[in-house]
């Protein structure tokens, strides 16, 4: 008898997803990746929950439709991570004619009808505070509601639920070989320390790496249908004070985002350019970022060059290839691919997808395996995620009720907590009375007391997963800093 029921191959946002979903049915799941949670594409994204206006031009309705339809859902079941933005959408004298933005936003909004979230608005941007960052030559623009997310957070904390509903979670271990009959035979090794496990399915959730698991691992005959297309991000100082997000229209017919990012940054991404080059290399490259700074300086009134960039990500889209020649025309949906008959146990692989999708994908994925097990009904739509079970009041007063509790907190480190734990702050904090209680700072706001919270309950192990993995506040730290927590980390005081 096999000893897992599911193993799922990949710690990005679609298999942690689907691990947490199996084991929330009562299936015995194991997770296997072979570097830490959201190490790759999962943590590289625009940070965005939301429909995907552009996708309406490639007529890409049904996606629309149900992206949007999981955004209501991740608002109510992670409200301290997926946070509602307002995005402006300037008009173009010779880009999209005004009608059909219009028309774009009116399906946008009846797809979303019955979200929580405001419509769409017209806005003249010589008098509202969003125009007065732009060039003076753009008059009009259009507003609409989307979200953003802490990416590598949602991950995480996927997976920290997974395990708590029984999951095995393996990070830093790979699977060298999986034999096929009528179970899985999987040869794993987690830093040069070898084991065999069993399991009754099999789940490809390796995102970029499907291709490359496919031919070596499981060693298909046939190439997979994978397009990698890369989406770079630069991150520079702040570019405009108010709490809304840009849209820009580029004449070349894609989109680009400029966030705010952590209070004092903006986020400026994406490309979309094809990736045939070695995964483990992966950056934006001088031209990515000449294009992004050039994209923006064509619309702010005070211009960014690449010396203004204070940090670069890239991540790669593991694309369904349907064989269109544009890579920003390339579909953003999912495709499940279930292989078994008789005597060959089940191996579902996961093509594509996006951010905001991943609970629908893991639905549909227990829906394709169902008929190999007696799983419970589908369940996550309605429970929250870790944290996330703040009940009827807001993130807002949550934060203002945990300044109450814990009166030393600052406001700016007080909503940095919340948002990222939520409800579990509490066990970061406990019975803390003064800042010092809580050991010592390593830089930013960073304690000693949230560091052993996150090695002890969300497996971190370096100053990397701590500081750009379960936070961004590498931002924010120095050399020396890091060095110190890398210390604290790996001394006795650190230690498990």
């Amino acid at each position: 008898m096999a000893e897992f029921d599911i193993a799922v191959i990949g710690g990005g946002i679609n298999g942690v997803g689907i691990a947490r979903d199996a084991a929330g049915r009562g299936l015995k799941v194991l997770l296997v990746e072979q570097g830490d949670l959201a190490a790759g594409t999962s943590s590289a994204s625009t940070k965005l929950i939301h429909g995907g206006l552009r996708y309406l031009e490639q007529r890409a309705f049904s996606l629309v439709r149900s992206s949007l339809e999981e955004r209501e859902i991740l608002l109510h079941i992670a409200p301290h991570l997926v946070h509602p933005m307002r995005f402006v959408l300037p008009v173009l004298d010779d880009g999209r004619p005004p009608w059909m933005i219009r028309l774009g936003l009116l399906v946008y909004d009846v797809f979303a009808w019955n979200g929580s979230l405001p419509r769409t608005r017209r806005l003249t941007l010589n008098t509202d505070a969003a125009g007065g960052y732009l060039r003076r030559s753009y008059a009009a623009a259009f507003e609409y509601s989307d979200c953003t997310v802490d990416d590598s957070r949602l991950v995480v904390l996927n997976a920290v639920d997974a395990a708590e509903r029984g999951a095995t979670i393996r990070l830093h271990t790979r699977c060298m070989r999986a034999d096929r009959s009528d179970e899985w035979t999987l040869v794993l090794n987690a830093r040069g320390r070898r084991t065999v496990t069993t399991a009754r399915a099999l789940v490809n959730a390796t995102g970029p790496w499907t291709g490359q698991f496919s031919e070596l691992v499981l060693r298909a005959k046939e190439k997979a249908p994978v397009r990698l297309v890369k989406g770079s991000h630069i991150v520079v100082p702040r570019m405009f004070h108010h709490d809304r997000s840009y849209l820009f229209q580029n004449r070349d017919g894609r989109v680009v985002f400029a966030i705010p990012f952590h209070d004092e940054f903006t986020l400026v991404g994406t490309t979309d350019t094809d990736y045939e080059h070695d995964l483990s290399a992966l950056a934006p490259t001088h031209a990515d970022i000449i294009y992004l700074c050039d994209a923006v300086n064509e619309y702010f009134r005070h211009t960014i060059s690449p010396g203004d960039v204070v940090w670069t990500f890239a991540g790669v889209r593991p694309l369904y290839d349907d064989g269109r020649s544009r890579a920003q025309d390339v579909t953003r949906d999912y495709v499940l691919e279930i292989d078994s008959g008789f005597r060959r146990a089940p191996m579902l692989t996961l093509y594509g997808g996006k951010l905001t999708t991943y609970r629908r994908v893991a639905e549909e994925a227990m829906d394709k395996v169902a008929e190999f097990f007696t799983p419970k009904p589908a369940w996550t739509a309605k429970a929250p995620l870790p944290g996330g079970d703040l009940g009827k009041i807001s993130l807002a007063q949550f934060t203002e009720d945990a300044r109450a509790r814990w009166p030393f907190l600052s406001e700016a480190h007080a909503k940095r907590l919340c948002d990222a734990y939520g409800s579990r702050v509490s066990q970061i904090l406990q019975s803390a009375r003064r800042m010092e209680d809580l050991g010592t700072c390593f830089g930013a706001d960073l304690t000693a007391a949230e560091v052993r919270y996150l090695m002890h309950h969300e497996w971190a192990e370096s100053p990397d997963d701590v500081l750009w993995r379960r936070s961004k506040l590498g931002l924010r730290f120095s050399a020396e800093q890091r060095e110190a927590l890398a210390q604290f980390m790996t001394g006795a005081t650190g230690a498990r």
